[in-house]
């Protein structure tokens, strides 16, 4: 015998079946608050309208202003370029910037490079440096005064001029160097301007000639004596004396010393076996 169709469970009977459960319902109370918190953080976007002097991002969602606007809240407001400044037509920073030759102020003007007399504008239009003959001094710019003998230098630290060779600075005067005889002046910018000649050395503030002792040559080094020994001979108080060699000894590298030979150390002007 048939079964009833009527007596059949529908399927939406089923499912209110099922939801009437309370594992159910739980899962559906979730499934519904999740829903409502997505619709709800999306709802700015789909809600904002753009506003005028702006277009939608080319990515992601929301709005930007164009070119020559600032957003300020929900509008875009023009950029008001001061005066002596120009539109930069950039989507950043405040879209504009000073003309050559004028400093921003407050983040709202631009003001004039004041450059004084003397001077002249750097090349980035937003300082300036003094002329060659003028040195920077309290905010301006003032001649050099440069002394006889003297001439201008490029440094821009330091003193604006120098002496000619043969003199040298004192105070604010160019003074000649007192070059003794048997010396010359030399091209150092530091220490003593002047060098004994050959054959000469330096005493003091003098240049006496080289007395070479005999078993001695000359050296032309700027300092010492102006001579050494020969090889075999040592320096004295009166010239150069012979070495004299103790047994298993022998003249070291200069030629002015003995060095015991190997497994003999020194001791007492003598060489003796090593223990």
């Amino acid at each position: 015998m048939g079964r009833d169709p009527a007596a059949r469970p529908s399927p939406v009977r089923s499912v209110l079946a099922i939801c009437a459960r309370p594992q159910a319902r739980l899962v559906m109370q979730l499934w519904l608050g999740t829903l409502c918190a997505v619709m709800l953080m999306a709802l700015p976007s789909f809600a904002q309208p753009v506003p005028d002097n702006a277009s939608a991002k080319s990515y992601g969602d929301g709005w930007e202003c164009d070119i020559g606007y600032r957003q300020r809240e929900d509008l875009c407001a023009a950029v008001v370029v001061p005066e002596n400044a120009y539109a930069t037509n950039r989507s950043y920073g405040r879209g504009w910037a000073c003309l050559h030759g004028f400093l921003e102020r407050d983040r709202t003007s631009c003001v004039a490079v004041v450059v004084p007399e003397g001077a002249f504008l750097d090349p980035s239009g937003e300082r300036w440096h003094c002329l060659r003959g003028f040195a920077r001094r309290d905010g301006a710019c003032v001649e050099v005064i440069v002394p006889e003998n003297a001439f201008l230098t490029e440094s821009r630290a330091g003193s604006a001029w120098a002496c000619a060779r043969g003199f040298e600075a004192v105070g604010d005067l160019c003074a000649p160097i007192d070059v003794p005889a048997n010396a010359f002046l030399n091209t150092s910018r530091f220490g003593q301007p002047w060098t004994c000649a050959r054959g000469f050395y330096q005493q003091g503030e003098l240049c006496p000639p080289v007395k070479i002792p005999e078993n001695a040559y000359f050296d032309d080094s700027t300092y010492g004596t102006g001579w050494k020994c020969a090889r075999g001979y040592t320096a004295s108080a009166t010239g150069c004396d012979v070495i004299a060699l103790p047994s298993n000894a022998h003249l070291d590298r200069s030629g002015n010393r003995w060095a015991c030979n190997r497994n003999f150390q020194r001791f007492n002007d003598r060489c003796v076996l090593n223990d």
